[in-house]
């Protein structure tokens, strides 16, 4: 499927329109403090013009089938366009924390890093994240690392999902 850069899309948005649209498929999760998994995704990226994206991800534990076991994370948010390639973003979790990230994106590459992150009484302890996210042979490409239960950022999510 072909992808078309939308007429009224934002000027500022131009690193990350490829991004755009909806992006399905499977990933694999591991960390110290948890077991090894698999997970199926979904990863929508929307706009309406203005300087951003609108952001919604929501991801289910898969068994070795492939088949739905349970739901998992949901998180949603805000790409900001800034200028010459630099973005905020903002995201929110169902598991209690929100972030603030600082952003750049070039040549089909999105990379995050964490510049804040709060969390409510009852989440996880989580310090910081990496992510990076790359449009490689048409699919989206990304992985996730954390730090987070005492630990060091390192790798702790990796997918590639394609267009829907």
């Amino acid at each position: 499927m072909a992808f078309e850069l939308p007429e009224n899309l934002h000027p500022n948005c131009g690193p990350i329109a490829w991004m755009l649209g909806t992006w399905r498929g499977n990933g694999h999760g591991d960390y110290p403090t948890i077991e090894k998994f698999e997970f199926g995704q979904e990863l929508i990226f929307t706009h309406d013009g203005r300087p951003f994206f609108h952001y919604m991800a929501r991801a289910w534990i898969i068994d070795e089938a492939g088949e739905k076991v349970r739901d998992a994370a949901i998180e949603t948010g805000f790409i900001r366009a800034v200028g010459d390639g630099k973005f905020e973003v903002l995201l929110t979790h169902n598991t209690g924390f929100a972030e603030i990230w600082t952003a750049e994106a070039s040549n089909g590459k999105f990379e995050m890093v964490t510049d804040a992150v709060a969390r409510t009484e009852t989440a996880k302890e989580y310090t910081a994240g990496r992510r990076l996210y790359g449009n490689v042979e048409g699919d989206l490409l990304y992985a996730y690392d954390m730090a987070a239960m005492g630990q060091a950022l390192q790798p702790h999510l990796w997918a590639r999902l394609q267009r829907a």
